[in-house]
């Protein structure tokens, strides 16, 4: 999916990524041009549609595969919705996420009375990130539109749910149950999932009305892992906790354990072709 595009502002970038088609909707190219990349990155050219290392363990997502996630997810977005991004990184599709809720309270003439929570398992990130949309516009921080949490992206953030859009920005070997039982009704959710070491499927979970999930595979993809806080900190036992005084934009948890006698809800999928 490699586009090879570059330009010299973002709105020129949003601009070729609309004439190529990778960008349909104008909502979408309207709130990615206001997200400008050059908060989320220390490149000096900043507009150029590839994959850029922000950390030692983390990626910025070429541009073509953020406006690829928004196209999917736009639909599900409105001005109370409750949206999880997942291993949020440099904090770029919170800030997008957060801008798509605002959107849709103007189209219908509604309180913005969604939010967004990015959970990201690397502190120095959560920092980076908090930093990158307080320069792209500090409201979206103090206003509580976006929370961001150091945590495990795999246990999502239960206190602040259920989601309406739930997006996994790492890869996965395996969709989390517990991201799925945070899933609302008539919810979405994106996650990469596969070999955490080659290309994954980006797999799209719709949970209807009666709670049924139906599983899609939409295309081939390259994400880094997710990464698991228990290999970046030593092991220590806890019960479960979560801690969320929100100082400085940051929410914390700990990591939850489940008893080896408590069975974990099962999941069918309806696999649509």
């Amino acid at each position: 999916m490699a586009l090879q595009i570059q330009a010299n502002t973002n709105d020129g970038l949003i601009k070729k990524l609309q004439d190529c088609g990778v960008i349909k909707h104008q909502i979408v190219a309207n709130v990615m041009k206001e997200t400008d990349r050059k908060h989320y990155n220390n490149l000096f050219i900043p507009y150029v549609d590839r994959l850029e290392l922000i950390d030692a363990n983390a990626y910025l997502a070429a541009p073509h595969m953020h406006a690829y996630a928004l196209e999917k997810l736009v639909d599900f977005i409105k001005a109370d919705s409750k949206v999880l991004d997942i291993g949020s990184g440099s904090g770029y599709m919170a800030a997008c996420f957060a801008r798509l809720i605002q959107v849709r309270a103007v189209e219908t003439l509604k309180e913005s009375t969604g939010y967004v929570v990015g959970v990201e398992p690397l502190l120095k990130l959560v920092e980076f990130s908090i930093e990158n949309i307080t320069a792209d516009n500090p409201k979206l921080i103090e206003s509580g539109l976006i929370k961001i949490m150091e945590g495990d992206g795999r246990k999502g953030f239960e206190d602040y749910g259920p989601f309406d859009v739930i997006y996994v920005g790492a890869a996965i070997p395996e969709i989390p149950t517990e991201l799925l039982m945070q899933l609302s009704l008539n919810g979405r959710m994106l996650c990469p999932v596969g070999d955490t070491e080659g290309v994954q499927q980006m797999i799209q979970c719709d949970r209807d009305i009666a709670g049924e999930i139906t599983k899609k595979v939409l295309t081939n993809v390259t994400f880094d892992p997710l990464v698991d806080p228990l290999d970046m900190q030593p092991t220590t036992e806890s019960n479960d906790v979560n801690m969320s005084d929100g100082t400085n934009g940051i929410y914390r948890t700990r990591t939850r354990t489940t008893s080896s006698g408590i069975n974990e809800p099962q999941f069918s999928f309806k696999d649509e072709i």
